[in-house]
């Protein structure tokens, strides 16, 4: 469903922070904006489309799947991120699919106007290069992973991994919605089954527990232990 055009909607995106109102209100003006329900696709791998899309609110998922039908998840862009830049770019094919996993309300602003905001506004450049910089170390971390770690290590680096992003407080983390079997499996290119023998492990080890819809990490540092054991660092 389309919206009207809001530069409120705008004001709480990362990457647009710092810019005037008055640069917001164009930005909104050029933006098409939608209200999508859960389970929508919003991009297609290989389409032939460049916008820029702002999460205003919800949820999004970025996957793709391989040839033997397994869905490998990269990320879940939440309300304030953006998705979409790298095709913005270099105008080339999508790398990969994203769906709404909640409702949400998306900004999408066209190549050319991103390219234009790119060259006049350098600190919205900055942050893309090191946004950009940032996703070619976590995924050469992820092949690393993937290239040397067994099933077992690569659900402990994982969740270890969300740990973080949730936010960890007095050496504990609480992940909220608990992340589903097929999501991690998806994550670390294996099986639900496999996840969820390695999760009860967890469990029966005490370093997992289970709080209502919760998965909580009561020990991130020993958690983080059994990472850098593997990975062979302090």
């Amino acid at each position: 469903m389309a919206l009207q055009r809001s530069t409120l909607g705008l004001q709480h995106i990362a990457l647009l922070q710092g810019l005037s109102a008055e640069r917001l209100e164009q930005l909104a003006q050029r933006c098409q904006w939608k209200s999508l329900p859960a389970a929508t696709p919003v991009l297609m791998r290989s389409e032939q489309k460049s916008e820029v899309y702002f999460v205003v609110s919800g949820a999004l998922r970025v996957t793709s799947y391989a040839a033997n039908g397994r869905q490998v998840t990269f990320r879940d862009p939440q309300a304030g991120e953006h998705f979409g830049d790298i095709a913005a770019i270099d105008g080339q094919p999508r790398s990969a699919d994203v769906v709404t996993l909640t409702p949400a309300v998306v900004a999408s602003l066209d190549r050319t106007a991103f390219l234009e905001l790119l060259r006049d506004e350098p600190m919205v450049a900055e942050r893309v290069m090191r946004g950009l910089a940032a996703l070619v170390r976590q995924l050469s971390d992820r092949v690393i992973d993937l290239s040397t770690l067994g099933v077992q290590n690569r659900v402990h680096a994982e969740l270890l991994r969300l740990a973080q992003l949730a936010g960890v407080v007095d050496n504990r983390a609480r992940l909220e919605p608990m992340p589903t079997h097929a999501e991690l499996a998806g994550r670390i290119s294996t099986n639900r089954e496999q996840v969820t023998r390695e999760l009860n492990a967890l469990r029966r080890e005490g370093v997992l527990a289970k709080d209502g819809k919760a998965l909580v990490v009561p020990d991130v540092a020993r958690l983080a232990g059994l990472v850098a054991e593997v990975r062979g660092f302090d």
